[in-house]
C-alpha cells in the first residue's frame, strides 16, 4: 500500500469522534468482520489508526477505497462544510431515463479530458442521492486528495449541490462535467448557500412547511396573567395584537420547522437621494451598501421576531422571501415598479 494512502486513511480515522470508529468502519465494508474484531477500540485514537492502517495494508487498499471513506465521512458529518446550489437546464422539458452507469462514464471521460491527475469517487445513496468526490492534480501534480470538491446530484432532478475545493480554477471544469454526464445544456449557482445540506434540499425541494393560514386560528393560551385591576379595554387589545401577530407569523413561516441557515447577505446599489440646492454629491453615483443577517438558525430567528416584540409584523418581504426565492444572497436596485422583481436581483 502506498505511503500516501496510508497517511490518508490514519488521518481520516483520526477525524471520526472514537465511539464511532467502529460504526464508520462497518460503514465502509473494507475490512472484514473478523478484522474489526481485532482491534481494540478502547485505546486512544492514534494507536487505533495505527491498527486499521496495518489492516488495510493487509487488503491492499488504494486511494479509491481511501476516498470512499472520506466520502462516508463527510456524509455522516456533511454540516461541516459549506454547499452550494446549482441548478441546470434544458434546452426542452423531456424526461430522460437517467442511467447511472452513463453518467459515471461521462462524468469521468469529461473531467478527464481536461485534466487527467485527478481522482473521482462515487457513492450512491438510499435516497437517489450521488455523492462525488474530486481530488484535483495539475498537469505535473498528483491529485491533493486533502483539498478535494464534494458533489451531490439527485438524479432526475436539475438541482446540485456542491462543496468546492478552494482551488477555484476547479468548479468550471466540474460545472460542465455535470452537465455534460446528466445531458443538461446549463448551469447556474442559485445565490443559495448554507452549512445544512438537508435544509438546502428542504428549500429547493419544496419539502419544508411553509403552508399559509387557511382558518382562523384559534385564541392564544398561557402568557402573562393579567392584574386584576387591569383596564379591560388594554387587556383586549393586548390580546388580539398576539393573536394578529401569531396569525400573520403562520401566514408567512408556517407551523413547521424553518430550515438552517445561517445568514442572509442583501447588497445595496441605489442612488443616493437629495435636494439639489444642496450639492451633497457632484456626481450621481449608486450608493453602496453590504448588510448581512447572521444566526445559527436564522428562519427562526426571524420567526421569532415579532413574538418578542422586536419587530413589527409582518416583517419586511426581503427577509421572508428568503426560502421562497430560494436565496440567501441579494441584490437590492433602483425601485422601478413592484416588488420583488423591481428590486431584488433575478
Amino acid at each position: 500500500m502506498d505511503e500516501t494512502v496510508a497517511e490518508y486513511i490514519r488521518r481520516t480515522v483520526l477525524k471520526i469522534p472514537k465511539d464511532e470508529i467502529k460504526m464508520m468502519l462497518q460503514k465502509w465494508g473494507f475490512l472484514s468482520e473478523a478484522q474489526l474484531q481485532t482491534l481494540n477500540f478502547h485505546q486512544i485514537k492514534d494507536n487505533i489508526s495505527q491498527e486499521v492502517v496495518q489492516l488495510c495494508e493487509e487488503n491492499s487498499a488504494d486511494i479509491k477505497q481511501a476516498a470512499v471513506l472520506d466520502i462516508i465521512y463527510n456524509h455522516i458529518y456533511q454540516n461541516k462544510r459549506m454547499w452550494s446550489v446549482y441548478q441546470m437546464k434544458k434546452s426542452g422539458e423531456e424526461l430522460e431515463y437517467f442511467d447511472i452507469t452513463d453518467f459515471k462514464k461521462k462524468f469521468k471521460r469529461r473531467l478527464r479530458s481536461a485534466l487527467k491527475n485527478v481522482t473521482i469517487t462515487f457513492k450512491e445513496y438510499e435516497d437517489n442521492a450521488i455523492w462525488i468526490r474530486v481530488a484535483w492534480g495539475t498537469p505535473h501534480k498528483k491529485p491533493n486528495q486533502y483539498k478535494p470538491s464534494y458533489v451531490v446530484y439527485h438524479s432526475q432532478t436539475p438541482y446540485v449541490f456542491i462543496s468546492s475545493s478552494l482551488l477555484k480554477s476547479t468548479l468550471p471544469l466540474l460545472c460542465q462535467a455535470l452537465i455534460v454526464a446528466s445531458n443538461y445544456h446549463d448551469i447556474r449557482e442559485m445565490e443559495l448557500r448554507s452549512h445544512s445540506l438537508n435544509s438546502l434540499k428542504d428549500i429547493v425541494f419544496k419539502r419544508y412547511s411553509q403552508n399559509f393560514q387557511t382558518c382562523t386560528p384559534k385564541p392564544l393560551q398561557g402568557g402573562n396573567v393579567e392584574p386584576e385591576n387591569a383596564d379591560i379595554r388594554i387587556v383586549e387589545e393586548n390580546r388580539s395584537e398576539k393573536e394578529r401577530i401569531h396569525r400573520l407569523n403562520q401566514e408567512v413561516f408556517g407551523s413547521g420547522p424553518q430550515p438552517i441557515l445561517e445568514f442572509a447577505q442583501y447588497r445595496l446599489e441605489t442612488m443616493f437621494k437629495s435636494d439639489p440646492k444642496m450639492e451633497v454629491l457632484d456626481k450621481k453615483e449608486p450608493f453602496r451598501c453590504l448588510v448581512k443577517f447572521s444566526s445559527p438558525h436564522l428562519l427562526e430567528s426571524l420567526k421569532s421576531l415579532a413574538p418578542a416584540g422586536m419587530a413589527d409584523a409582518p416583517l419586511s418581504p426581503l427577509l421572508t422571501c428568503i426560502p421562497h426565492k430560494a436565496r440567501n444572497y441579494f441584490k437590492i436596485r433602483e425601485k422601478k415598479g413592484l416588488y420583488p422583481e423591481s428590486f431584488v436581483s433575478p
